[in-house]
């Protein structure tokens, strides 16, 4: 016998497939940069669920991952192409690849969803791509060399990248796409994030291990806090009341408290931990261990490390959504 769902029935199966889907925990997305493919982790059981692409691999050396503000494409630097390759995240297949310039490395996309952003380490530029045509708009020369990490700030109007040779980090406007001003490190620039507000930049210093704190009014430095041994990357907590040191030599993360500016807490993870990722609940805080192949996960909360998910070879960083 054959049992008929009645159109009111059928409206509501809908709507409750709706809510499952919408209420379904952020997924982490881990590029392994020996391995040539995307861990993709489900936060909730801190299990991977599948790598991207299912078979084979985007390059021989892929890096930085962004995610649009949507969820459902996710770029990704193949660097011994030249090139960001998109992932549609619904398909989990490529869709478009394109030349950005000599040795990409960090990619960031603005917060509209726009434009991507991508540091060129042999140029000396970051070039911006259009994410509605995907194609190549601007190129803006830096005034510092070998540009490694590109930050938007949250209010989409600079754009920050971190100069790994000239020891600075170059101040991009991104209305005129082009650098106006540079900020002096102490030594080795690496990882930024800024406050919510954009009143504030944080820059690693990763032979100073220390982490920079900038004013944006004038791009001075104006707070050098102590951290931990090769000080690498940065990751601001969304109400902006925590900042997230990874110290690759120490294997380690320093927890500080905004207000007060100091290291309240320093968690043990894996081998040479830098670009990290926070759930959107603020419980979680998911840290790429280059040299474990493994990606940490800290409950934020208690300060404290829940486990380590083994991935694959080199994980360069993390991208949460």
């Amino acid at each position: 016998m054959i049992k008929l769902i009645s159109a009111p029935s059928l409206l509501l199966v809908t709507l409750s497939s709706i809510a499952q889907m919408a209420i379904a925990s952020p997924l982490a997305y881990v590029p392994n940069e020996k391995d040539g493919n995307v861990s993709v982790i489900d936060t909730q059981s801190d299990k991977v669920l599948y790598n991207l692409p299912a078979k084979g691999k985007l390059g021989n050396k892929i890096q930085a991952v962004a995610m649009d503000p949507a969820g459902q494409k996710l770029y990704v630097v193949v660097r011994d192409d030249n090139a960001v390759a998109m992932i549609d995240l619904i398909s989990k297949k490529e869709q478009f690849r394109i030349q950005v310039g000599d040795e990409p490395e960090g990619i960031s996309v603005s917060p509209d969803g726009k434009t991507l952003a991508a540091c060129l380490e042999e140029e000396n530029a970051v070039s911006f791509v259009d994410l509605t045509t995907f194609k190549l708009t601007h190129t803006a020369k830096t005034q510092g060399k070998n540009p490694e990490h590109c930050v938007y700030s949250p209010d989409g109007k600079w754009l920050l990248a971190s100069n790994e040779e000239s020891g600075d980090v170059d101040v991009i406007d991104t209305a005129k796409h082009a650098s106006i001003a540079l900020i002096k490190s102490t030594k080795h620039p690496r990882g930024i994030g800024f406050s919510p507000d954009s009143k504030l930049a944080y820059i690693a210093n990763e032979a100073a291990n220390i982490l920079e704190v900038v004013s944006v009014v004038d791009w001075k430095v104006i707070k050098k806090i102590p951290v931990g041994l090769r000080s690498n990357g940065v990751k601001v907590s969304a109400d902006g009341s925590r900042v997230y040191v990874s110290n690759g030599g120490d294997g380690n993360v320093s927890v500080i408290d905004a207000k007060t500016q100091k290291v309240i807490a320093t968690i043990p993870v894996g081998k040479r931990p830098w670009n990290m990722a926070i759930t959107p609940d603020g419980k979680k805080l998911y840290v790429a261990n280059g040299r474990s192949n493994s990606v940490s996960v800290i409950d934020t909360d208690k300060n404290k490390l829940i486990k380590d998910i083994p991935v694959g070879q080199l994980p360069w960083g993390v991208v949460i959504h």
